[in-house]
This record gives structure tokens, sequence and C-alpha cells, in this order.
């Protein structure tokens, strides 16, 4: 590794307050409510605080666009409709028909905008994955 302005190169990807063990750790406390949008705390106590009054809201996408950008073939409207419904379903879920989907996310405690669009689903057809649930609501998927 080469010097540059008294820092080794690469310090900058990591936290200057912490060793990099310490850091690999706080990254993982949080990785899974990352990854899913909710806590994954057992205990209720040990959920973050939300933020105080005055503060604004933390955001996945504070402006408005995706990190990223989003998939060809589907907008932003696709994309957040596909991850509130995959955020909500286990791969133990699958293969499913449409009622026993909405029954899975009401056991899941998803909201009820989420359980209202599983029930739009026909019953007779069986759902392998995600992907067959939302084309089968008309949403664009990927090309």
């Amino acid at each position: 590794m080469s010097e540059t302005g008294g820092e080794f190169a690469g310090t900058s990807q990591r936290s200057t307050k912490h060793s990099p063990r310490l850091d690999d750790e706080l990254q993982h406390e949080v990785e899974g409510m990352v990854r899913s949008g909710r806590s994954t705390h057992a205990e209720e106590w040990a959920d973050p605080e939300p933020a105080a009054e005055g503060e604004p809201e933390v955001d996945a996408a504070p402006d408005g666009t995706l990190v990223g950008g989003t998939p060809v073939g589907m907008d932003a409207d696709a994309v957040i409709a596909r991850t509130e419904l995959a955020r909500w379903l286990d791969r133990a879920d699958f293969p499913s028909t449409g009622p026993q989907l909405a029954d899975a996310a009401r056991d899941h405690r998803a909201p009820g905008s989420v359980v209202a669009e599983l029930e739009r689903l026909p019953g007779g057809q069986t759902y392998e994955r995600i992907g067959d649930v939302v084309r089968a609501l008309g949403y664009p998927t990927e090309t």
C-alpha cells in the first residue's frame, strides 16, 4: 500500500474512530435491518429509537431516486412494489396460490396494502417465485 497525504491508501473507506474489527461488527449488526427494511431484533428494547420530533425521517431513497437506478424495462414504482411484496414473503412461502400467499403475508404481519395486493391474484394459479407474482399483478419486469 502506498502513502498519500500522510494516510495509507484505502483508509478513507473505514472509520477512523474504530478498529477495522469493530467496524465490521457494527456493519454486521445493521445488515439485516438494511436488507429487510424493518427491525430484526427479537427484543423490543434492542430496536433503535425513531427520529426525534422535527427531524427528518430516514428514507432509503431520500431524493426520490433509487441507488443504482432501475432495471431495464421497469420503472421506480414497479421496483418499489416488487420490493414491498418480497419483503413480506419468504422463500418457504413458495410455491403457493394467490390466497395462500395472502395468508402467508398476514402471518408475517404485512401491512394491509400488501395483503390487498396479494388478494388480487387469481386463486387457481400456482406461483413459483416473487417474479411470477409481480407479473400476474401487471407490473413491468426487467427485460
